[in-house]
């Protein structure tokens, strides 16, 4: 049972494909506690994933949308407001993806034509979605734009690749249009770095089980789950933040700041000691 923390409020939702979607459990989470909106994803991944049961719990349309079209990004946006009602109050960017990962090519051989791809979904939909609200005039006065990002963007994860890129754009995009739309419309923009967590495209990333694991002994608090961070996602399009914006907000369990814990140590002594 909610609190009703976000009643009234309407947003769109990013990237809920199934229930292992950080996005899917956010949705939840925002419909418990008293919102209504959109979801989205690019029509690929409609077809692939099971969002209409989603949309049917939480009462939400879907509308499709290439994150890498202009017109697809308007459509979404004007399409939103005319279904609910008005202007937006939040929106999460839980979009992600790699064709040079998919494609298994070493961070040393990677494919350009890929990396530009990457970096439009992955990073430059941020700001295309931003830009597109802020033209249309779409956003309430305090309304609150997430997204997701990894440390990965900051610390070396040689597995993560080109990601990395993809995600020190997004959170350099999230502090620079933070300061753009609150200066012209009091609309707070931030970047949550999330725990590694077993969603359908964290799976996809080379050694993820192994670095679960480790990240888990390293955290304080051990590794943060999907509906952990949803919760926090409410919290942050909650009025209990609206001076908090242009952040990269660690949600890790304490991993961020730890330079090396008790049981990483042990697991590496020579065995026998």
């Amino acid at each position: 049972m909610g609190n009703n923390i976000l009643k009234g409020k309407k947003g769109i939702i990013f990237g809920a494909l199934d229930e292992r979607s950080i996005a899917w459990k956010v949705a939840e989470k925002c419909h418990e506690e008293g919102a209504t909106f959109v979801l989205t994803n690019a029509p690929i991944a409609l077809r692939m994933g099971t969002i209409n049961k989603l949309a049917e719990a939480t009462n939400a349309e879907i509308i499709p949308c290439d994150v890498s079209l202009d017109a697809d990004m308007k459509n979404l946006v004007d399409q939103s407001m005319e279904k609910l009602g008005g202007k937006l109050d939040f929106v999460l960017h839980s979009v992600g993806m790699s064709l040079n990962i998919r494609k298994k090519n070493p961070y040393t051989a990677l494919n350009y034509d890929f990396m530009h791809k990457t970096l439009d979904i992955s990073a430059m939909s941020f700001h295309r979605l931003l830009q597109t609200c802020y033209n249309a005039d779409a956003l309430n006065e305090w309304a609150s734009v997430l997204g997701l990002t990894y440390i990965a963007s900051q610390r070396v994860f040689p597995d993560y690749s080109e990601m990395a890129e993809a995600k020190s754009l997004l959170e350099s995009i999230a502090r620079s249009m933070g300061y753009h739309y609150g200066k012209a419309k009091k609309v707070r923009v931030n970047t949550i770095s999330q725990s590694p967590t077993m969603t359908s495209a964290g799976s996809g990333v080379g050694g993820f089980d192994a670095f679960m694991t480790y990240a888990e002994h390293m955290s304080p608090l051990g590794n943060a789950s999907a509906e952990d961070c949803a919760n926090y996602c409410v919290s942050l399009f909650s009025d209990y933040t609206r001076m908090v914006t242009m952040q990269n907000l660690f949600h890790d369990g304490g991993f961020s700041f730890t330079g090396v814990s008790a049981e990483v140590m042990d697991m590496m002594k020579p065995s026998g000691e």
